[in-house]
C-alpha cells in the first residue's frame, strides 16, 4: 500500500460516458415510447472533450470473407465494399473530419479511422458500425539489445535451440519444412542476408509501413527514425540455411513489414499484415510482437483467430511482462493462435562470493545472470573498481568512467536486462545489483554483462563502503550443477481475461538465441547475434509448424496445434521441484519428433472451466473434448482426472473408457461439479491425462472460484500534444475507483517524491481507458523533466498499481 496522502478537491479531467439502449418495460405504451438505437461497442474509453486527432479500428456488422465462410453464408469483396462504403458516406454525414486508412476484407471486416476523439460517440451511431477499438501500439517481443556475434567468432555450434527441441531428428527423417511457406509478421527481414536469401523467391512480401513491395528492415542512420534487426533475428530462427540453421530450412519466407523504425508500430498495421499474409497464401505465419493488453478482444486477436480458421497455423509470442500471472498480452490472448513463452536451455549454475577491499563480505551474493560462461569466471582473475550508477539508467552512466569496472546498481524502475545492457555499453565487464526491497529478487539469464545479485541490506554495506573509500571488489565464482531446461522469469504468464484460457500454449527456448540479424554492408553480408524474449520462442514453434505440415500434409490447424501441445515436454521449478504452473509453460516445451509421430491428437489441448461462484450447493458446468486416433488400429483411451488437494470438492465426470477405430474421431463429453463453498476464492488447476496404454497425453485444465485475481490495472501511458496530456490505462475488469497520481522521478536511485493527485475518478469502465490532464498538480504548472504516473485502481475489495515514468518537455 502506498502512504496515505492528503487529496485537495479537484476538479474530474476526464469524462467518462457510459452508453446504454433503453428496452420497453412491461406494460410500456408502445405508441408514446420507441427503444433506443442500439449503438456500437466501444472498447476502451476516450476524452469525448478532446478535438485531438484520434485513430481507431472500426469492426462492421458485416462479416469478413472469412468469418462469412465459417459460418456457412456467402460474402464477397464486392459486397463487403459496398457495405463498408454505405457505412462511410454515413460516417462523412455524422462526423465533421474523418480520414479512412486501412481497409480490411479477409481476416476482420472493417477500416482504420482517424477523427477527433469528440466525434467518436457520433461515429457509434453509425449504422453498421460493430465496434470500435483502439488504435493501440505494438513493439517487438525481444528483452534487452542483446549481444552481436562477428563472423570472427562465430561457430555454427552456437546456435544449439534447433537441435535440443528436436530439429536434426527431423531433418534426418527427412522433414526440413520445404514447400511450406511461413509469413514473418514483424520489422521486415534481410531477404539479402547469406543465409536467408534461399528462403525468398522474386516476390519478398510486403511494406505495410511505407507501403510498397520491399519489407526491408530500416536500416542504420535511417532519415525514418532507428534501426531494426528483429525481424531478421526471428527469421533465421524459422528458416536460416547457411552458417547457422533454422528449425525448418527449407521452408519459404514471406516477410511483412508492420513495425517501423524502432521496433514500433499500430493495429491498423498488424492486422493488414496478416490479412497480406493470409491473402498471399501463407501456411504458417509468426508474430514476435504484442503489447500489455491482456483481452481476447483485440482487432489483431480477432484477426489470428480467422486466420487459424481459414487454415494458417498463427503462432505469436506470450510477452515479456512475466513472472507474475495475468501478464500475456495481446494478440497472446487469441483463442486460437499458438501463444508461446520462452524457456532456457539446461546451463550451468555457480556460487559466487563477493568481497571488497577490506574484506567486508556480501553473504546474500549469487550469480543473477551472464552472457556466457567464459565472461562470468572471467571475474575471477582480479580486483575491480566498482561504481554507484544509482538505477542504472543510460543517463546514470554519463559522466562516469566505467571501462573495466563493476557499475552497481540498484532494483528499480527499468528492466534488469537493460540495467546490464546500459552497464555493457558504458563499458563495464560486470554488473552488481541489489534489491530496493527485503529479500532475494529473480534470476535474469541471458544478462550482457556477467551479474550478481544481493539483498538490500547488502547493498547498503556496498554503498557504505564507496563511501568510505573502499571502491575495489573481488569474486571467487565457481561451477555448481547443470540446470535442466527452465521457463524464463521474463516470459508472461496467463490466464487471459474474460476467456479464463490458459497461456501461453506451448514453451520453447527463447534465451540466448543466436540468430541472422542484418548489416546493411555486402562487403560484409553476415551478421548474426544473440537475443533473448518470447520473440526468440515463437519462431522456433513457426518452424516447428511447418515441419509437421510438411510431414502431415493432410493435418488442419487443430492438429498441428494438438500435437505441439499433446506432445510438450513437462518443465520442472529447479525452486520447488515441482511442475511449474500451467500458466506458466503451457503445456510444456515443444518437442518436433514426438510431435510428428503421435498416434493420438487430444482437442482442445488445454481447457479452462471458467468461474463458479454459487455460494450455495454445488455448480455445474458442461465441457468436451474430441480424441482422433490416427493409429492404423482401434484404440481404448482411458480417463484420469486429478486436481489434486481440491478433489474433493472438485470432480469431473466422464467414460471410463472410450473406444475410438483407426482413423476416425470421438468427442468426450465433461461434466464439472465444483462446491465453491469448500474452497476459498481463487485459481485451481488440474490436469486429464489421456492414455491408451502406450501414450500418455496431459491435458492442462483451469477453473476459478468467485471473482479472479485479475490486476485491477496494467499497461499505463503517456502522450503529450504541446500542453495537453493523455493518460491511459488498461483496466481488464472496470474499477470502482481509480487514483491518478504523480511523483518527480530522480535519476540518481534517490526516493521519488510525491507531487499530488491529478485526479480520482469512480467507476470507470472496462478496457483501454484514456483521461485527460493539463500537466498541472494543485493548480501549479509542472516543469519539463522526468515523471512516474501511477494509477491505483480498486474492484471487489482488490486494489493493484500500475506506472509509467516519462519525459515532460
Amino acid at each position: 500500500m502506498i502512504k496515505s496522502r492528503l487529496r485537495s478537491i479537484l476538479v474530474l479531467l476526464s469524462v467518462l460516458l457510459v452508453f446504454s439502449s433503453f428496452g420497453m418495460g412491461a406494460g410500456a405504451n408502445t405508441n408514446s415510447f420507441k427503444e433506443a438505437p442500439q449503438l456500437a461497442e466501444l472498447f476502451g474509453d476516450f476524452n469525448f472533450d478532446s478535438n485531438k486527432s484520434t485513430s481507431v479500428i472500426v469492426e462492421l456488422d458485416e462479416p469478413s470473407i472469412i468469418e462469412a465462410k465459417n459460418q456457412g453464408t456467402s460474402q464477397s469483396e464486392e459486397n463487403l465494399k459496398n457495405e463498408r462504403n454505405k457505412v462511410k458516406v454515413d460516417l462523412d454525414k455524422k462526423v465533421s473530419k474523418a480520414e479512412v486508412n486501412r481497409e480490411y476484407d479477409y481476416v476482420f471486416s472493417g477500416f482504420s479511422v482517424e477523427l477527433p476523439a469528440s466525434e467518436i460517440p457520433a461515429l457509434l451511431s453509425v449504422e453498421g458500425v460493430k465496434a470500435v477499438y483502439p488504435n493501440v501500439s505494438y513493439t517487438t517481443t525481444s528483452v534487452g539489445e542483446g549481444e552481436v556475434i562477428s563472423e570472427e567468432f562465430f561457430s555454427p555450434e552456437m546456435f544449439d535451440s534447433a537441435p535440443y527441441i528436436g530439429s536434426e531428428e527431423a531433418w534426418d527423417a527427412g522433414f526440413t519444412g520445404e514447400g511450406v511457406t511461413v509469413a514473418i509478421i514483424d520489422t521486415g527481414v534481410d531477404y539479402t542476408h547469406p543465409d536467408l536469401e534461399h528462403a525468398f523467391g522474386d516476390y519478398k512480401g510486403w511494406d505495410l509501413v511505407d507501403n510498397n513491395n520491399d519489407p526491408q528492415e530500416t536500416p542504420a542512420d535511417d532519415p525514418r527514425g532507428d534501426s531494426t534487426y528483429h525481424g531478421t533475428h526471428v527469421a533465421g530462427t524459422v528458416a536460416a540455411n547457411g552458417m547457422i540453421k533454422g528449425v525448418a530450412p527449407d521452408a519459404t519466407l514471406l516477410a511483412y513489414r508492420v513495425l517501423g523504425p524502432g521496433g514500433t508500430g499500430s493495429t491498423e498495421d498488424v492486422v493488414a499484415g496478416i490479412e497480406k499474409a493470409v491473402l498471399d497464401g501463407a501456411d504458417v505465419m509468426n508474430l514476435s510482437l504484442g503489447n500489455t493488453l491482456n483481452s481476447p478482444d483485440w482487432a489483431t486477436s480477432i484477426a489470428l483467430d480467422w486466420a487459424m480458421a481459414e487454415g494458417i497455423v498463427a503462432v505469436t509470442s506470450n510477452g515479456n511482462s512475466g513472472p507474475t500471472n495475468w501478464t500475456v498480452g495481446s494478440p497472446g490472448t487469441s483463442r486460437e493462435a499458438i501463444s508461446v513463452g520462452a524457456t532456457q536451455l539446461p546451463y550451468n549454475v555457480y556460487s559466487s562470493e563477493l568481497v571488497t577491499s577490506e574484506g567486508v563480505s556480501y553473504p546474500s551474493a549469487k550469480v543473477m545472470g551472464f552472457p556466457n560462461d567464459e565472461e562470468l569466471l572471467a571475474l575471477n582473475e582480479g580486483e575491480y573498481e566498482f561504481v554507484d550508477v544509482g538505477l542504472g539508467a543510460e543517463e546514470d552512466f554519463a559522466g562516469k568512467d566505467l571501462t573495466g569496472k563493476i557499475a552497481l546498481i540498484s532494483r528499480g524502475e527499468y528492466a534488469f536486462v537493460d540495467k546490464a545492457t546500459n552497464a555493457k555499453n558504458a563499458g563495464a565487464i560486470g554488473a552488481i545489483i541489489y534489491n530496493n526491497i527485503d529479500g532475494e529478487h529473480v534470476d535474469v539469464p541471458g544478462m550482457d554483462v556477467p551479474t550478481i545479485k544481493t539483498t538490500l541490506a547488502d547493498g547498503q554495506k556496498l554503498l557504505a563502503e564507496l563511501e568510505a573509500g573502499n571502491d575495489t571488489v573481488s569474486f571467487n565464482i565457481d561451477f555448481s550443477h547443470e540446470a535442466d531446461e527452465t521457463m524464463a522469469d521474463f516470459s508472461s504468464r496467463g490466464p487471459v481475461v474474460d476467456t479464463w484460457m490458459i497461456k501461453p500454449d506451448v514453451s520453447a527456448p527463447g534465451v540466448n538465441i543466436t540468430s541472422t540479424i542484418p548489416t546493411h554492408d555486402p562487403s560484409n553480408p553476415h551478421g548474426y547475434a544473440a537475443l533473448q524474449g518470447t520473440s526468440m520462442a515463437s519462431p522456433h514453434v513457426a518452424g516447428a509448424s511447418a515441419i509437421l505440415l510438411q510431414a502431415h500434409p493432410d493435418w488442419n490447424v487443430d492438429d498441428v496445434k494438438a500435437a505441439l501441445m499433446n506432445t510438450a515436454d513437462n518443465l520442472i521449478n529447479p525452486e520447488t521441484s515441482e511442475d511449474y504452473a500451467h500458466n506458466t509453460q503451457g503445456a510444456g516445451s515443444i518437442r518436433i519428433v514426438d510431435a510428428m509421430e503421435t498416434t493420438t491428437l487430444v482437442t482442445d489441448a488445454s481447457h479452462s472451466f471458467g468461474v463458479f461462484s454459487k455460494d450455495n450447493g454445488k455448480q455445474v458446468e458442461k465441457n468436451h473434448f474430441t480424441i482422433k486416433n490416427l493409429s492404423e488400429t482401434k484404440q481404448t483411451y482411458s480417463f484420469d482426472v486429478d486436481f489434486g488437494k481440491q478433489s474433493e470438492a472438485i470432480k469431473v465426470n466422464n467414460s471410463n473408457n472410450l473406444k475410438v477405430n483407426a482413423g476416425k474421431s470421438k468427442q468426450v463429453n465433461l461434466n464439472v461439479q465444483v462446491d465453491a463453498s469448500k474452497l476459498d476464492p481463487g485459481y485451481y488447476e488440474g490436469s486429464i491425462k489421456v492414455s491408451n496404454g502406450d501414450e500418455v497425453i496431459d491435458v492442462p485444465t483451469i477453473l476459478f472460484v468467485k471473482e479472479p485475481d485479475y490486476p485491477r490495472v496494467s499497461s499505463m501511458g503517456v502522450e503529450q500534444n504541446s500542453d495537453e496530456f493523455t493518460i491511459s490505462g488498461y483496466f481488464p475488469g472496470g474499477a470502482e475507483q481509480v487514483d491518478l497520481f504523480i511523483y518527480a522521478s530522480n535519476a540518481d536511485g534517490a526516493p521519488l517524491a510525491y507531487l499530488g493527485d491529478i485526479a480520482i475518478v469512480e467507476d470507470v469502465e472496462a478496457g483501454f481507458q484514456t483521461f485527460a490532464w493539463d500537466g498541472k498538480v494543485g493548480g501549479v504548472k509542472l516543469e519539463a523533466g522526468y515523471y512516474n504516473i501511477y494509477a491505483y485502481a480498486t474492484k471487489a475489495g482488490q486494489t493493484d498499481l500500475a506506472g509509467v515514468n516519462f519525459l515532460l518537455e
